[in-house]
C-alpha cells in the first residue's frame, strides 16, 4: 500500500486540490479483492481511501486478464475455499509463472505444465536455519511453508524448466555465498536477489 502512496501521491498537489491523473489499477479476482477491501483502520477501509484520493481504480478478474502485444495473465486459485491466487504470465509461446505467497498446496492446472520460469516465495531454505534452528519432519514450518525438495517436486511433477526462489528471510540465516553455493546442489533452481532482471 506504501507503494501506490509512493507512485501516485503528491501531497502539494493534494492541498492544490489537484488529484492523480493516472491511478493505478488494482486487478484482483473476487476473493482477494474482498480481504484487501477490508483492510482498514479507524477512518475505514484503506482502499475505499486510495480510491477516493484518486490514487487507485479497482477491477474484478475472473480470470485473465488481456494486454497488448499478446501478452496475458491468469489467475489461478490455489484451492477453491481460500482469497489466495498465483498468476500466470504468457506470451507467444513463454510462459511464466508468480507464485508469491501462501501456495503451499500447489494447483494442479493443465496451464502451468512446462513453463519457462517458476518464481515462487512461500518457501524455507534448508533444514538448519539461523541460531542454528534444525527444521526436523515434525516442525511446524513445514505445514506452512515449502521445502528445497518440496521446490524440487514441484518442479519435475509441471516440467518447469527454471525455477526463482525469492522472499528469502533473515531468518533462513544464509549468505549471499551460502545460496550460491546451494544452487549448485539443485538443476536450474537459483536464488533471487535485489536488482535481478529475468528474460524470457
Amino acid at each position: 500500500m506504501r507503494i501506490i502512496e509512493q507512485l501516485r501521491l503528491q501531497w502539494l498537489d493534494y492541498y492544490k486540490n489537484k488529484r492523480p491523473e493516472n491511478p493505478i489499477t488494482v486487478y484482483c479476482s473476487n476473493g482477494v479483492m474482498k480481504d484487501i477491501n477490508g483492510i482498514r483502520n479507524a477512518h475505514g477501509s484503506f482502499m475505499d481511501y486510495y480510491e477516493y484520493m484518486g490514487l487507485i481504480k479497482r477491477e474484478i478478474v475472473d480470470n485473465k486478464l488481456d494486454f497488448k502485444n499478446n501478452i496475458s495473465i491468469s489467475f489461478i486459485p490455489i484451492l477453491k475455499n481460500e482469497n489466495v491466487d498465483i498468476f500466470l504470465f504468457e506470451q507467444n509461446s513463454k510462459k511464466l509463472i508468480y507464485a508469491p505467497c501462501d501456495c503451499k498446496y500447489f494447483p494442479e492446472n493443465d496451464s502451468i505444465y512446462n513453463a519457462d520460469i517458476l518464481i515462487i516465495g512461500n518457501t524455507f531454505v534448508g533444514n538448519i536455519l539461523k541460531n542454528n534452528t534444525m527444521i526436523d519432519e515434525n516442525h511446524p514450518l513445514r505445514k506452512e511453508l515449502l521445502s528445497m525438495e518440496n521446490i524440487h517436486e514441484i518442479k519435475k511433477h509441471y516440467k518447469i524448466k527454471k525455477v526463482i526462489i525469492t522472499h528469502l528471510e533473515e531468518d533462513w540465516g544464509k549468505s549471499y555465498d551460502e545460496y550460491k553455493k546451494l544452487e549448485q546442489e539443485y538443476e536450474n533452481i537459483i536464488f533471487a536477489y535485489d536488482g535481478m532482471e529475468i528474460e524470457l
